[in-house]
């Protein structure tokens, strides 16, 4: 079954528009990310990467992210358009999520700018925001994009999706 794009409304993006390969982008959207009570994260100069079929995933600067909180871990990927990404367990006080964030220590030339910037699966954090709104985790907990009132789909991660 072929994927049926929602028509986006003026100020939307649909993500059947992003490209494939992938885009890379600075942002200045204020993003915040909430885990165990603490603003673990909090930047104004994100990069988000855009992706036929998925919402955006925001990669945020080590400087703007509590990294007391970031623990390594042995999980590896790779991604035919990064590179290998490596993955940071998230632990605050007793609350502990493992594999929370993923980052590329080596990323390929067209993502160097997001070498060693973590991001975070929302649907292990308490709370993530894009200006404000709390977002929505991409459907399937396998990928990790947020979804905002600005983004339609629909979104890779739902049922029946493999096969787009």
């Amino acid at each position: 079954m072929k994927a049926k794009p929602i028509k986006p409304k003026i100020g939307q993006e649909s993500v059947w528009d992003y490209p494939r390969p992938p885009k890379l982008e600075p942002v200045n959207k204020h993003i915040q990310i909430y885990f165990g009570g603490e603003l673990i994260a909090d930047t104004k100069a994100a990069y988000r990467v855009l992706e036929t079929s998925h919402p955006p995933v925001y990669y945020i600067p080590l400087k703007d992210i509590k990294t007391e909180y970031l623990k390594p871990s042995s999980q590896h990927s790779f991604c035919e358009w990064k590179g290998k990404g490596n993955y940071y367990h998230l632990q605050v006080g007793d609350k502990k999520e493992l594999d929370a964030a993923w980052y590329y220590p080596k990323p390929s030339k067209a993502f160097a700018a997001i070498k060693d910037y973590p991001a975070f699966y929302a649907h292990q954090m308490d709370k993530c925001l894009v200006d404000g709104e709390e977002v929505t985790p991409q459907p399937g907990n396998f990928y990790g994009g947020w979804i905002t009132k600005d983004i339609v789909g629909p979104f890779k991660g739902v049922d029946g999706s493999w096969g787009w």
